[in-house]
């Protein structure tokens, strides 16, 4: 089998071009003709990524982002609703889509589907684009003859996730500016500028502040072992990546994470939502409660959370309700939990849940509103601790100078 360059026309007349597999350049054609393409020109592909490419797509480089995912869902809602044979419109998605990885990714779907497979088993054959739970919704979409609700859902799904991250950037933009700006602005002191105040402060002998000895031995060991403090901190790093590759460094960390003052419980709410509304989807959808559950749990990322929706699966195992279940693992506030309960008597357990998911997504909005005026203070801490510092190592010593040259004057 070999790769080969194609250029065509749609039905549409729109051009097209790409790179596929195929046994000859025949076989391509055929493919091209049964995707709804008129190929013009099928040449031998040329080899064009190199090395540092490969390496980077192992890396995860380029991999299509949640917008991407977006519009794909969009996409496919309206290929599905017009008709559209599934082998056609993959073929022209993927035909135009700017991605090259996602661009690749829908032609193995392509070919999957010529080979007979479904649509989500083909899907599924890319988990680190297509999520399980992403997979689990199509597929049951599939099956049940309602495929462009599947695709609507997880577009819908994805939009609100995409809304809630990017006010979660946005509200954490300000804080991280300003804490990034006081660690260059204390590198900076510490690498140029104490340096060329050590000269004057030798000058006082032993008679220096506490602070001043420990800035200009801070600053003499930085600047002479650099590379032992570079060294550390990459170490560091390293470190903490394999802490947390461990299962109970995870769970430690993620757990950590929603205890973070101002920070945490914002998380919190917004991950709460998140599985309220993945939960909601996956009802909608047909997905059985005890598989949803367990799809839900390894979608939420975070180790803490998981295993507290692990332990609503294992409840509804015992066959206990959602709602007693739900009062065990201490997940959800009162007021939630009456929700669910509601829901569950009345059979609208789905409509119940996208209630609970809009309520804890307005508190996120309320929080987020409200976060710039929460971590002010920790900020003003942080710049006042700085200034302090500099006042008692640097300003002391040289007003305790000029005032000796005062008196001797």
């Amino acid at each position: 089998m070999g790769s080969y360059q194609y250029k065509g026309r749609t039905a549409r007349g729109d051009a097209v071009t790409g790179t596929l597999d195929a046994e000859s350049p025949e076989a391509l054609a055929n493919r091209l003709f049964a995707s709804g393409v008129t190929p013009t020109e099928i040449l031998p592909a040329v080899a064009s990524q190199d090395a540092l490419e490969d390496i980077w797509r192992k890396l995860g480089g380029g991999r299509p982002n949640l917008t991407d995912l977006i519009l794909f869902s969009r996409q496919m809602y309206t290929i599905t609703k017009a008709g559209v044979p599934l082998l056609r419109g993959i073929a022209c998605l993927a035909a135009s889509t700017p991605n090259v990885v996602l661009k690749e990714t829908l032609e193995e779907v392509v070919d999957g589907l010529q080979a007979g497979r479904e649509l989500a088993s083909s899907l599924g054959r890319h988990p680190k684009i297509f999520s399980k739970f992403y997979v689990s919704i199509i597929r049951v979409g599939e099956s049940s003859g309602t495929l462009p609700t599947a695709f609507l859902r997880m577009y819908e799904y994805l939009t609100m996730e995409k809304q809630i991250r990017d006010k979660l950037k946005q509200a954490l933009r300000y804080p991280t500016f300003v804490m990034v700006a006081i660690g260059v602005a204390v590198g900076i002191i510490t690498m140029f500028v104490l340096p060329k105040f050590a000269p004057i402060f030798n000058a006082l002998g032993d008679d220096l502040p506490w602070a001043t000895r420990v800035l200009l031995g801070t600053s003499g060991f930085v600047s002479e072992y650099w590379y032992v403090v570079a060294a550390v901190i990459i170490g560091g790093i390293a470190g903490f990546k394999i802490y947390l590759r461990n299962e109970a460094g995870r769970y430690r960390w993620d757990k950590f994470k929603l205890r973070v003052p101002v920070i945490g419980q914002v998380t919190l709410k917004a991950t709460l939502a998140r599985i309220c509304r993945s939960f909601a989807v996956a009802l909608e959808a047909g997905v059985p409660i005890i598989q949803g559950l367990g799809i839900i749990a390894r979608a939420t990322g975070n180790e803490y959370m998981s295993e507290r929706v692990l332990g609503l699966r294992n409840g509804i195992e015992r066959g206990e309700s959602l709602s007693k279940t739900a009062e065990t693992v201490n997940l959800f506030t009162p007021l939630v939990l009456q929700m669910i309960a509601i829901g569950e008597e009345t059979g609208a357990l789905n409509e119940m849940l996208m209630e609970v998911a809009d309520f804890y997504e307005r508190e996120v909005d309320q929080d987020l509103e409200n976060m710039s005026s929460a971590l002010e203070p920790f900020l003003i801490v942080a710049v006042g601790g700085m200034v302090l510092i500099l006042a008692l190592g640097v300003f002391l010593p040289l007003w305790d100078m000029a005032a000796n040259a005062g008196g001797i004057g």
